[in-house]
């Protein structure tokens, strides 16, 4: 006789409504008077919340650490979840109830590296389920147990086999340890309770199946137990779900692919036949919303086909699989993505839980759902766009709201444009792109993990602003350069954390003492400029006379650094480029002489990299420091045959990245290019051609009509063309023309 014997051992699938049939009347039948549960053992507590009759499921048991590392683990319920039945039948009728699987503790300490409700492969290429599947014929397991288990109107003993026989093959298989331990803590709880003076047969246990073949076989050790790691420190609630994140959760013992069918075949009394119907009716619905002509005697002809396939394949009732095919067949005349697309929602479903308030919110999530509410923002797990424009104080904060969930990283609002086109598709979602916007849009999506992070952060503080202070000093405490805690303090201003902004500006004005690296010191330049002129309704009021004489101190250090800054060379170029470019924005705003001063030695300055010396030439024309005389003697000093033509190439490429039409509309700086190319030995010219390329690539219309005009006078081709070249409106015309200016066109194609 086994150690368990005359137990009720009600084996069940986790997320199943005709296990949950089962066991309800098998409970009503054996009327026993402790109903035990897997479930974690520490979490009775919150059963009443879960049963109450203000608790709408799907909702799920929420574990997290609270030992500092950022973990939680989850264990769902349906109302045709098995557990979730056993669980309000007991407290119905005030029968005692116990959860006996491992502790929320320990799950978390495992949770690494098993999930609970999976057990290892066994090294097997091919999963069990899918084995069985193709040995029946069929194409997924999800459809061999709603053929098998699910449809056919099963007593207890008929179901208990059915669902058995499946588990034992499973547990030959993926028999994993951790598995064996969970047997033996459930085992441990059973045999304490009869220990304790519960008749055996007054104990109804309803765990998954392969636990409940384990515990009927007698096929487990308590030692076992003892190899599980101890618990961590952790904190346990209750919290919505949703069907869609029931659907991800596939794989025997975890979800079910279709929850909204699933709730059907459960309110339906597991009629399958009946939720297969019904299913159909919705599909073909929301194929009409959608425009699709669906009549009802689409949807009849539909059934009727559903159940001819269902008879085909030797099936009690049509299915999911059944129910798809027909509506292809006849709502999409074959076509099966507009089906797919009425099919998910009619099958998977939006439904959102609801938990009892008796539970109370975390301060975080009390934050949350108020902010959601107050400014009506979307809460539904389905994705909807938000609009944001920044004229306002309420928008502003809205605004704030959803960068702090950002920073906290609480999966809800995904920042996906300014709203306006713009040339750089990077934009940021923080930072300075944030503070110097007018608009932002969004894509808002409450989900589970939603409350889960909103839970877990709590250990960081008892509201937004506070988790964002503390992982934006986290962030500002990693800083190692001006331009490192620049950006924190950016994010500070744009997360309204005044706190953090303090630290922030002191951190700079320290590094900034000392740091010699140009690109740091330019990102702080143009952050603190960024916060003087564009702060607007984020800007910190009471840090202005701070930022004002750091933004100028720091801009003074940073123009110091110039031109030794840019001796530099290979990847270090682009970095300097976007600096200098930083630099020259920041300075045509407020103080311009130092900046003007430090740009021309750096154009004068041939041991530093030609590129910044052709950036500076460039910025100093466009802010007419430079008149074009000067710029033309300074382009035929560096495009001069002595020098070497790849440095020459990168002076070129760098100044016609600022300022291009007054280089090629003068005549004498187009008369030094001329010659420069002329002066490239053979050998030598492919190594100068991608940096040539890349320096006339972007040359416009205009550019190239003007540089077409001189190089034609300069080369002394006919006069008769010269016009016909400069007002040829596409390049066809240009083809058109005599050979005498082929030669010329032929000569700069390889640059045009």
């Amino acid at each position: 006789m086994t150690r368990l014997a005359h137990v009720a051992l009600l084996p069940v699938r986790h997320h199943s409504p005709r296990a949950s049939q089962v066991v309800r009347a098998e409970l009503d039948r054996l009327a026993p008077e402790v109903v035990m549960v897997e479930a974690p053992s520490d979490a009775g507590d919150l059963v009443p919340v879960i049963v109450d009759a203000d608790t709408r499921p799907p909702v799920a048991i929420l574990g997290y650490r609270t030992d500092g590392p950022t973990h939680s683990v989850l264990w769902p319920f349906a109302t045709y979840s098995p557990e979730y039945v056993a669980l309000a039948w007991a407290h119905a009728r005030g029968v005692r109830y116990e959860l006996i699987d491992i502790p929320i503790g320990t799950a978390l300490a495992i949770a690494g590296d098993d999930r609970l409700d999976r057990s290892s492969s066994g090294g097997d290429e091919v999963p069990v389920d899918e084995r069985v599947a193709e040995q029946l014929g069929m194409r997924s397991f999800e459809e061999v147990w709603e053929a098998y288990v699910e449809a056919p109107a099963h007593d207890a003993a008929q179901f208990a086999e059915a669902i058995t026989a499946y588990a034992d093959l499973v547990r030959d298989h993926d028999g994993a340890a951790r598995a064996r331990q969970r047997d033996a803590v459930m085992a441990k709880r059973i045999l304490d309770a009869i220990a304790g003076g519960v008749a055996p047969g007054k104990i109804a246990v309803i765990a998954g199946a392969a636990h409940t073949a384990a515990l009927a076989a007698d096929d487990f050790d308590l030692a076992a137990a003892r190899a599980l790691p101890p618990p961590v420190p952790c904190a346990r609630t209750v919290i919505p779900y949703s069907f869609p994140r029931l659907s991800e959760q596939l794989g025997y013992g975890a979800g079910n692919r279709a929850p909204r069918y699933f709730q059907r075949i459960h309110d339906a009394g597991c009629d399958v036949g009946r939720a297969t119907l019904e299913t159909l009716i919705d599909v073909g619905g929301q194929l009409r919303q959608r425009g699709f002509s669906v009549s009802l005697a689409d949807t009849i002809e539909a059934w009727r086909l559903a159940v001819a396939l269902a008879e085909l394949r030797g099936k009690p009732a049509p299915g999911l699989d059944e129910a798809r095919e027909a509506a292809i067949a006849t709502f999409g005349r074959g076509d099966a993505g507009m089906v797919d697309a009425a099919l998910g929602p009619a099958t998977v479903g939006r439904s959102v839980g609801k938990v009892a308030a008796r539970v109370g919110e975390g301060p975080l999530q009390a934050e949350f759902w108020r902010e959601v509410r107050a400014r009506r923002l979307p809460d539904r797990d389905a994705p909807e766009d938000l609009a944001l424009v920044l004229n306002d104080d309420v928008q502003v904060a809205t605004s704030v709201f959803l960068h702090r969930l950002r920073i906290a990283e609480v999966p809800y609002a995904s920042f996906v444009g300014a709203g306006r086109p713009r040339r750089d598709d990077a934009v940021e979602a923080g930072g300075l792109d944030a503070l110097t916007r007018v608009r932002e849009q969004w894509v808002a999506q409450w989900t589970p993990a939603t409350d889960v992070a909103l839970v877990e952060q709590v250990v960081l503080g008892d509201s937004l602003a506070d988790v964002a202070t503390r992982l934006l000093d986290r962030r500002l405490d990693a800083a190692h350069t001006t331009g490192e805690a620049a950006d924190v303090l950016l994010e500070a201003v744009v997360t309204a954390c005044p706190k953090t902004i303090g630290r922030a500006l002191g951190v700079c004005d320290a590094f900034a003492a000392v740091d010699d690296d140009l690109p740091s010191l330019a990102r702080a330049c143009v952050a603190l400029a960024a916060l003087r002129s564009y702060g607007g309704a984020r800007r910190d009021r009471a840090s202005e006379a701070v930022v004002a004489r750091l933004a100028a101190t720091t801009y003074e250090r940073a123009v110091l650094r110039l031109p030794a800054a840019a001796r530099v060379d290979g990847d270090a170029v682009p970095p300097l480029l976007r600096a200098l470019r930083g630099i020259h924005e920041v300075a045509m705003a407020g103080d311009r002489a130092s900046w003007l001063e430090a740009a021309r030695a750096t154009v004068d300055a041939f041991d530093v990299h030609p590129a910044a010396s052709g950036l500076c030439a460039g910025l100093l024309h466009l802010a007419q420091a430079l008149d074009d005389a000067e710029v033309a003697q300074i382009v035929s000093l560096r495009l001069s045959a002595g020098n070497d033509p790849g440095g020459a190439a990168a002076f070129l490429g760098a100044f016609l990245e600022v300022n291009a039409l007054v280089l090629v509309r003068s005549k004498p700086v187009v008369a030094a290019l001329d010659g420069f190319l002329a002066s490239i030995p053979g050998d030598g010219f492919a190594d100068v051609l991608p940096a040539l390329r890349r320096a006339f690539a972007d040359l416009g219309a205009t550019e190239r009509r003007y540089l077409l005009e001189h190089v034609i006078s300069l080369r002394g081709a006919a006069d008769r063309h010269a016009a016909a070249v400069v007002a040829a409106a596409d390049a066809e015309q240009l083809k058109a023309l005599s050979g005498e200016l082929g030669g010329v066109l032929d000569d700069l194609d390889d640059l045009l």
